[in-house]
């Protein structure tokens, strides 16, 4: 989760337990077929998805952090451990053993080179209808929260996914550089301008969870519950419907614990800072829906930006409840899942 760190007045809290300021009611999931959606949800394999997270952290322990020249490394030192080659050439590596085609997007704006890594599983009757499905690669320390988390829910989900076939175009996207200013997904949003974005989904923090009393603070200026045993569906009032899908799907099919943070608007006013540290906020100034997962990051984990964000902190069985909520709802929006019977 970005490095900035934002600020708050007040947002308003609406029925269902949700926060926003507008509703978010559960949806009647029209068309899904549930007993599909649960038995893809099942092919998420917990032990593969811990085991990358392991890997993925010492991808980034070992690795050479990046240049923190002209970054106030004697305040924030965070900033003079950040790494994202080896955490980027690994994601890649994944994509490609899947079978996707890769696609390497760099860009050097404003004299800082990064490099977003694109996989795709083309659909098709409507393969111009995209959705999205996105994680930054870059961390601080291990970041096994910040983000390897949320990239080891993107690589499942392309190992799941790939192996299936839609109507519509599934994208999976690494972010480059989200903890310097959000850097990648903003590049990214304005090297696409024309598609046909159905919906993004951003992964950023979803492993650390505690059901100790007042272990989950309030986001500045929201009320939020007490303990930090759910995982937050973060949306603006375009996305509340899919905010809605998933919070259905969820309960539907007895996942885990969800809370809904609708942001007023297009979400981007200053009311609605809390709601905008990651990936999805390009995607809100686009105009394009997007849903962000998080666990709330320093709201609730207290190795946030430190070096004792490790694996041995997180809850592998509620991130992986995370990720198969996640696949359900990229099955439902992508539409007409069928078994792949032609490889790649």
């Amino acid at each position: 989760m970005t490095f900035a760190f934002r600020r708050s007045l007040v947002l308003a809290a609406t029925g269902l337990g949700l926060l926003g300021t507008s509703a978010c009611a559960p949806t009647q999931l029209e068309g899904a077929d549930l007993p599909a959606l649960q038995a893809l949800s099942e092919e998420i394999d917990q032990e593969r998805v811990w085991n990358d997270l392991i890997t993925l952290a010492e991808q980034h322990r070992t690795d050479t952090p990046r240049d923190c020249t002209g970054f106030p490394g004697k305040s924030f030192p965070e900033l003079c451990n950040l790494s994202n080659k080896n955490s980027g050439e690994w994601l890649k590596a994944q994509f490609e053993s899947f079978g996707l085609p890769v696609s390497m997007e760099t860009s050097t704006d404003n004299d800082v080179p990064n490099t977003n890594i694109v996989a795709e599983l083309r659909g098709t009757s409507k393969p111009e209808e995209i959705i999205l499905v996105g994680a930054h690669f870059d961390a601080f320390w291990q970041g096994a929260d910040d983000n390897s988390s949320g990239v080891v829910a993107v690589v499942e989900l392309a190992r799941v996914l790939s192996q299936y076939q839609f109507d519509r175009t599934i994208r999976f996207v690494g972010f480059d550089l989200e903890e310097i200013g959000i850097i990648g997904s903003h590049r990214y949003v304005n090297a696409h301008p024309n598609e046909n974005v159905v919906t993004a989904l951003v992964f950023d923090c979803i492993g650390f969870y505690s059901d100790k009393e007042g272990s989950q603070q309030s986001l500045p200026g929201l009320p939020s519950p007490s303990k930090g045993n759910f995982l937050a569906i973060i949306a603006n009032d375009q996305s509340a419907g899919e905010a809605s899908d998933l919070f259905s799907l969820s309960n539907e099919l007895k996942l885990m614990s969800t809370v809904p943070m609708i942001a007023g608007g297009r979400g981007t006013s200053t009311l609605s800072e809390p709601l905008t540290r990651s990936d999805h906020v390009p995607f809100w100034f686009a105009d394009q829906k997007a849903l962000f997962l998080t666990d709330t990051a320093n709201f609730r984990n207290p190795n946030y930006h430190t070096e004792k964000d490790t694996p041995d902190t997180l809850d592998k069985v509620r991130m992986t409840q995370a990720i198969r909520l996640a696949a359900t709802a990229l099955a439902y929006w992508a539409d007409g899942m069928k078994p792949r019977t032609t490889p790649l």
